[in-house]
């Protein structure tokens, strides 16, 4: 699990933050009206904010594989 890690802070809070504007973008819109699908890369941001655990780079590596 280390190797999927951010280890920078500015990134993690740019990861914060353009979760946060996707999310305010969502709440502007309504979120009755704004499809479920957008919630998903605003999730993911905030996890990877959050934890320090990049879940596209975990998706990426799958399908990729890198050695």
């Amino acid at each position: 699990m280390k190797k999927y890690m951010i280890d920078s802070k500015a990134l993690r809070m740019t990861f914060l933050l353009i979760g946060m504007f996707i999310f305010l973008g969502i709440w502007l819109t309504g979120v009755n009206v704004a499809h479920w699908v957008l919630f998903l890369p605003a999730i993911f941001l905030m996890f990877a904010g959050i934890t320090g655990v990049c879940p596209s780079l975990i998706v990426n590596k799958m399908i990729f594989k890198e050695n």
